[in-house]
C-alpha cells in the first residue's frame, strides 16, 4: 500500500467534507500524491511512492527509459542488478492502477558473478545478464516452465535477448531456502529468473507489450542509450515495434 494511503496524521488537517465523502477523499489523496517535487518527473514519482525500498536511481532511470520508449505503458518491471541476489530486487508496477504487483527476488547469469552481478553483455552463450529496456513478448512453455519471452530495444546492449533465449521464467535455485543453503540465489544462463510460486501471476501481468528495464551503473550504458538521453516532448521515441 502506498505510504501515503498509510498516514494517519493527513486526514486531521483535511475538509470536513471530505471526511464524509470517502469516495472524495480518495480523489484527493490522489491528487496530492499526483504532485511531483520539483525536477521529479510524474512517473519517476509515482515509482518511489510504490517502492520506497527501491534505488531511487533505478526508479528515476527507469522512468526515463520508459518515458522516452512508450509513456502510455501500464506495466512496468525494475530490476536492480546493483543489488546482491539476496535482497528482493525486482519490481513490476501497475502504472495505470497505481499499484506495486510484486517486489521479488531475480537471479542473474552464472556468467555475470556471483552473489552480485558486476559483468553484464549481450554476447550468446556468455551466460550473463543483459541491462537495458526491453519489451516483453509471449508466455510460453519450454524447458524452463512457463516462460516470458523478452525483445532486447538496446542495440549492441540487448538486441540479441530473443536470439539468446532471455526469459523471465520460474527456478526453484530461487527461493530464501537456497539463500540460506549459500549465501545467494542459484544463477541462470543470463535469464531474470523468478521464484517458482509467482511464475504464473508475474508472467501473466507483464507479458504481450509492456516493459521490463534492467539497471546497472555501467558507465558506458548510462552515457550512451538511447532511452537515457531522450529528453520527452518532441524528442520523444516510441520504441519501433
Amino acid at each position: 500500500m502506498p505510504s501515503y494511503l498509510r498516514t494517519s496524521t493527513v486526514i486531521v488537517s483535511l475538509p470536513l467534507a471530505l471526511l464524509s465523502l470517502p469516495l472524495q477523499a480518495a480523489s484527493y489523496f490522489s491528487q496530492v500524491a499526483s504532485t511531483p517535487p520539483l525536477g521529479v518527473s510524474p512517473l519517476h514519482h509515482q515509482l518511489l511512492q510504490l517502492a520506497p525500498s527501491a534505488t531511487p536511481e533505478a526508479l528515476r532511470l527507469a522512468a526515463q527509459s520508459l518515458s522516452c520508449a512508450d509513456p502510455f505503458a501500464e506495466r512496468l518491471a525494475v530490476i536492480d542488478y546493483s543489488l546482491p541476489s539476496t535482497e528482493p530486487r525486482m519490481w513490476v508496477f501497475d502504472l495505470h492502477q497505481h499499484r506495486l504487483l510484486f517486489e521479488e527476488l531475480v537471479s542473474h547469469g552464472q556468467g555475470s558473478g556471483d552473489k552480485l552481478a558486476e559483468v553484464f553483455s549481450n554476447t550468446p552463450e556468455s551466460h550473463q545478464s543483459s541491462i537495458g529496456l526491453f519489451r516483453t513478448m509471449n508466455s510460453y512453455y519450454g524447458r524452463n516452465g512457463y516462460s516470458l519471452r523478452l525483445e532486447g530495444l538496446e542495440p549492441e546492449v540487448n538486441d540479441l535477448a530473443f536470439e539468446r533465449a532471455i526469459v523471465i521464467h520460474g527456478a526453484d535455485y530461487v527461493s530464501e531456502e537456497f539463500i540460506l543453503q549459500t549465501g545467494r540465489l542459484g544463477r541462470s544462463h543470463g535469464c531474470p529468473a523468478v521464484r517458482e510460486e509467482v511464475t504464473y501471476p508475474l508472467i501473466d501481468s507483464l507479458k504481450e507489450d509492456q516493459y521490463v528495464f534492467a539497471y546497472y551503473p555501467d558507465e558506458e550504458w548510462l552515457a550512451t542509450s538511447q532511452f537515457l538521453r531522450c529528453l520527452g516532448g518532441n524528442d520523444t521515441h516510441v520504441a519501433q515495434r
